[in-house]
């Protein structure tokens, strides 16, 4: 299948990639160049603009959207509209708030462009092991999408959760989840790590995946992250948050959810960036490990 990727960075150039890989053909823009060789390299082709992007793709066309959520993806769609025509379709990857993209799939709608929201997760090992997708959007949109689908996830990896929104509000809940997750592992390794007992974090998070009940990928990427730098002395214990933890919050107290677990590991989020604590700085390593989020450097 013939696709035009918008957003070459960590996630879209291994979209790319492993799209490429697997016999798609593919082409590619994006605001900086880096990534334009290696797209090349592996028999795609790059362009410098949208415009040029969207001329080289055959009618109907396939766009995926791969940039950051909120006014970097509205301008990509502000510039695309007026280039594509009835019967092409739009595919937003990113982390944009669900209700954003219910808006720009009647826009597009109007227009009889199809429109697809498809949560994306997987981060920077998903060239390897596949990304987990949550699509939302017409069927007949999604039914078109498949085999671009079937080849970025791995065996069962992408559902179609429902009409346009519900991908981003699947993706949505998902990385609101994550931070619970990531605020646990902190937090218990802290308490390790500031207990009178000299644990080997790494040895430790290696042993509770043989079998415990708290076994996981973040844990293996901890054991990773504990074996470069066995206290995390390298980085500050400053952690951002990019928008789909706080929707998360907002949608458990719009829907009378009692959350408390999402809406903690928030607020620690913020405790972060005033006072770096070891629990800070894991789930810092891991947001590194599993998604290339850059880290602060320990001054």
């Amino acid at each position: 299948m013939q696709l035009g990727m918008v957003g070459l960075g960590r996630m879209g150039l291994n979209m790319a990639v492993r799209l490429l890989r697997r016999g798609h053909d593919v082409v590619g823009t994006a605001r900086s160049t880096e990534g334009f060789p290696i797209l090349e390299r592996e028999g795609g082709k790059a362009f410098p603009d949208l415009a040029s992007l969207v001329h080289a793709l055959a009618p109907p066309r396939t766009v995926w959207l791969m940039v950051p959520a909120g006014e970097a993806t509205q301008a990509v769609l502000d510039g695309l509209q007026p280039l594509l025509a009835a019967g092409d379709l739009v595919v937003d990857g990113g982390n944009s708030k669900y209700t954003d993209s219910m808006a720009r799939a009647q826009a597009f709608a109007a227009r009889q462009i199809g429109f697809v929201d498809a949560g994306t997760s997987g981060g920077i090992w998903g060239l390897e092991n596949g990304y987990c997708m949550m699509v939302g959007g017409p069927a007949q949109d999604v039914a078109r999408l498949t085999p671009v689908l079937r080849d970025l996830a791995p065996p069962d990896g992408f559902l179609h959760t429902g009409p346009a929104g519900s991908g981003h509000y699947c993706k949505m809940v998902h990385n609101g989840i994550e931070y619970g997750m990531l605020q646990a592992y902190g937090e218990g390794f802290e308490i390790l790590e500031k207990s009178a007992f000299p644990f080997d974090l790494a040895r430790v998070a290696h042993l509770w995946n043989q079998g415990s009940v708290v076994r996981s990928w973040l844990l293996e990427l901890a054991e990773r992250a504990f074996g470069k730098d066995a206290r995390l002395q390298s980085i500050r214990g400053y952690v951002e948050d990019s928008g789909e933890g706080r929707w998360t919050v907002q949608e458990a107290i719009d829907l009378n959810v009692p959350a408390p677990v999402l809406t903690l590991s928030l607020q620690a989020r913020f405790v972060s960036r005033q006072d770096a604590s070891f629990s800070a700085k894991v789930i810092a390593a891991l947001r590194n490990e599993f998604g290339g989020h850059a880290v602060k450097k320990a001054e």
